[in-house]
């Protein structure tokens, strides 16, 4: 029997994976969690075959989330749920460690298929993020401007660029405001850009965010 971990702040979307994965003789959800916190918790007391962990939770994102697990549980396999597209977070994740990286949308098409792939030692990326990866490795590949951004400034760049405040990016990612104002300005320097609407521009035309 395959065990597996769901980590996702919405009920509705555990459940719904659950129904998924309930349809399977060999499969069962033996574990849910709703925040970071609750993830080492349950890992502490538990032995699971596969962690499904969404990328956007509070407190701790799923990236932060991801490379603390590879730290504390390297032969875990970690599968990446997101409603972002690969451009957004696939890289990143499988370069954090990740096994695998999967849209929402796609989960009831495709998720049994990625758990089975992982599981058996295998990689799950889509046919995008599988050229995506290839382009990152092309010695005459040129990186774009939020290509250089750390984990935290991507993510705290695509906050801004969704219309998020301050406030509630701050409280989202468990950080001080001075902190978050820290993030802002050094990713702006890093973009070499200006202003909020400059870097929002930036995120659409780039398809970061949708």
């Amino acid at each position: 029997m395959i065990k597996i971990l769901i980590a996702d702040d919405h009920a509705i979307v555990r459940e719904g994976l659950k129904q998924i994965v309930a349809e399977e003789s060999d499969m069962e959800v033996t574990g849910e969690a709703a925040n970071a916190n609750e993830v080492f918790e349950i890992l502490r007391t538990n032995n699971f075959d596969i962690a499904i962990i969404d990328i956007n939770m509070p407190g701790k994102s799923g990236l932060d989330l991801l490379k603390d697990l590879k730290v504390q549980l390297p032969k875990l396999p970690l599968l990446i749920l997101s409603m972002y597209g690969e451009e957004q977070y696939g890289i990143r994740a499988l370069k954090a460690g990740a096994s695998g990286y999967l849209r929402k949308a796609s989960a009831p098409n495709e998720l049994v298929a990625a758990i089975r792939k992982i599981v058996s030692g295998g990689k799950y990326i889509s046919q995008q993020l599988a050229e995506n990866l290839a382009d990152t490795v092309d010695e005459s590949y040129s990186k774009l401007p939020h290509e250089n951004l750390s984990d935290r400034e991507y993510e705290v760049m695509c906050k801004i660029a969704s219309g998020e405040s301050a406030e509630k990016i701050s409280d989202d990612l468990s950080i001080s405001i001075h902190t978050f104002y820290t993030y802002r300005n050094r990713i702006l320097e890093k973009m070499k850009m200006k202003s909020n609407v400059e870097l929002t521009q930036y995120v659409i035309n780039n398809k970061l965010i949708e």
